[in-house]
């Protein structure tokens, strides 16, 4: 179905190919799990497969590529819609009207099919996707989870072969990308369409691959083959296989349920000391919140009621996460912290401020904020540039070799000299996330942050705003990373339908959840036990000296108890 021979390919500006010499074949009907780190080529390669690479981006090519008997280099995008389905990272991207039915009608009419066709297709595409009840509904009223669904669909009027899908679950909460996922999985077996898709979070899809093809971002060439066979030999794998590796479990389990089996054994051999209460120093010496919310309401334009009587308090040095289905309202009760939205009823106030009331360049000398695209905070033509423009704007002195540990921190000071707009979605969230941090803020304020990030970056994530917390910075962070934030929270403030319904600690929270715990937790069903590193440290005579601990979280211990 797919052939590569000696395929390479180089960006126009770029001095060394990012693809280089691929000789591989994909088989007819797999489903490909595309993975590997930040910037290492995934969605260029899966941008190969369509023709977009060259012809929308230029550069070089060498060698030859195959995609059902046909050549995307010679066909380009439009010769090959009819092959291959292309689903971005952010489906609205795609789309063109603003209603489901003719947004799945649109690529038929383009290519003037008869009437009847056009109507057969859609119905079938609309019952394919589980979505024939949202056909009349504005695209923009629809959720996350629906909206890529549509995305999905409306690929497959044209009746493609091969079906690509960039990160299509980076910006979906567990539930709704476990219905995407079920759906890729049930086109792949009963319609024989072959699936290649890329993503980083790899506990929510490994279970359904055929195959791995893991890029390991060095240069050198990718590594294809079956999912046990791969994750074995790569530092990038979901927190059940990492555990897995550290224990030495045959065979490796993909699956709760395979791990159960070890896990039950495993528990005969596990200590729990103790467990020792932390809060941070500003909650018991009663001082006065770094984050105050009391009721507030909110209503958009369009009559959806994202905010409905809201109330939250963050203490000074507290780790909060924001959790909750796509539309819940995480995202706008941060942007009211921030002045981007006025609350219509309640009070707020951040840092002591009124986030309307206070000046713009006032608030953010205390307040840090990051949105989801992080498109919105980059400016300038060079990384390094961002963190001098940050400084300049408030009125900071220069201090290079600060930024430059700042973006090492990071894992992005390689690219300094590089383009804001040509590093991939995870370098930019970094870089993002550094622009606001040069100024040293005393409350950040995240939506999404490893959107885009690999397991070893969000690591360093974790490792870094625990740094941060350590430091007395405050923390919100709303996240469907479940993972992240059994690493990191003190608590969990859980939202639904614009209130939030649950507010307890991190440990307690998550592990009376079926959606928003973690592997482990499900795994043995303990709430002390959210992360590889807490039944390591539980387990009789401490952590194998084997054990490959290169990709876990450091310990949760922080959320709520301490292992000795």
């Amino acid at each position: 179905m797919i052939h590569y021979y000696h395929f390479g390919y180089r960006y126009p500006s770029a001095s060394t190919p990012v693809l280089r010499d691929l000789s591989f074949v994909l088989p007819e009907g797999a489903f490909v799990l595309v993975i590997g780190p930040s910037g290492a080529g995934k969605s260029t390669f899966l941008r190969t497969l369509n023709g977009l690479v060259p012809h929308f981006y230029g550069g070089e090519v060498s060698g030859r590529v195959r995609v059902a008997g046909r050549d995307p280099i010679a066909a380009a995008p439009r010769g090959m819609a009819d092959v291959v389905g292309m689903v971005f990272q952010d489906p609205e991207s795609g789309f063109v009207v603003d209603r489901v039915e003719e947004e799945l009608a649109f690529a038929l009419e383009n290519r003037a099919l008869p009437q009847d066709i056009m109507r057969k297709r859609v119905e079938e595409a609309l019952d394919q996707l589980k979505i024939a009840h949202l056909r009349a509904r504005p695209v923009s009223a629809l959720s996350g989870g629906e909206k890529q669904r549509v995305a999905i669909a409306s690929v497959l009027t044209l009746h493609p072969q091969v079906l690509v899908l960039d990160e299509p679950t980076s910006q979906l909460d567990p539930q709704a990308a476990e219905e995407v996922l079920l759906a890729l999985r049930q086109l792949n077996e009963d319609l024989g369409i072959t699936v290649v898709l890329s993503e980083h979070r790899l506990e929510r899809v490994v279970q359904y691959a055929d195959y791995v093809l893991y890029w390991p971002g060095d240069g050198g060439p990718p590594m294809l083959g079956e999912p046990e066979e791969v994750l074995r030999q790569i530092p990038l794998t979901p927190p059940l296989i990492t555990l897995g590796k550290a224990l030495g479990w045959q065979p490796l389990p993909l699956t709760i349920k395979e791990g159960r089996r070890h896990a039950r054994t495993l528990k005969q051999h596990l200590h729990f000391p103790e467990p020792e209460q932390r809060m941070p120093r500003a909650v018991a010496n009663g001082h006065e919140p770094a984050i105050r919310v009391e009721q507030v309401w909110h209503r958009y334009d369009n009559g959806v009621e994202a905010l409905r009587g809201v109330s939250l308090s963050v203490a000074p040095g507290e780790f909060v996460a924001l959790m909750g289905r796509n539309g819940s309202g995480k995202s706008t009760l941060l942007k009211h912290l921030v002045g981007l939205l006025k609350p219509q009823a309640g009070e707020i106030a951040v840092g002591g401020h009124d986030p309307v009331r206070t000046p713009t360049e006032e608030l953010t000398t205390t307040i840090a904020y990051v949105p989801q695209n992080p498109d919105r905070l980059l400016f300038s033509d060079s990384v390094a540039d961002e963190l001098r423009f940050s400084r300049r704007a408030h009125r900071l002195p220069p201090a290079p070799q600060e930024d430059e540990a700042l973006l090492e921190s990071l894992g992005i000071a390689h690219l300094a000299g590089r383009h804001p707009h040509d590093l991939s979605a995870g370098e930019r969230q970094r870089l993002a996330l550094a622009a606001v941090l040069v100024t040293d803020p005393s409350i950040l304020l995240l939506d999404e942050p490893t959107r885009g990030l690999d397991y070893v970056q969000k690591r360093e994530l974790a490792r870094l705003l625990q740094q941060l917390r350590e430091r007395g910075k405050t923390i919100l962070m709303a996240t469907h990373d479940v993972e992240l934030v059994a690493a990191t929270a003190d608590r969990v403030a859980l939202m639904a339908e614009g209130e939030i319904v649950v507010d307890g600690p991190a440990r307690r929270v998550m592990s009376e959840s079926l959606i928003f715990a973690s592997q482990v937790n499900k795994l043995f069903r303990d709430p002390r036990l959210l992360t590889p590193a807490d039944v390591l440290a539980c387990l009789d005579g401490g952590v194998p000296s084997t054990a490959p601990m290169h990709d876990d979280f450091s310990s949760s211990s922080h959320s709520g108890y301490r292992f000795s």
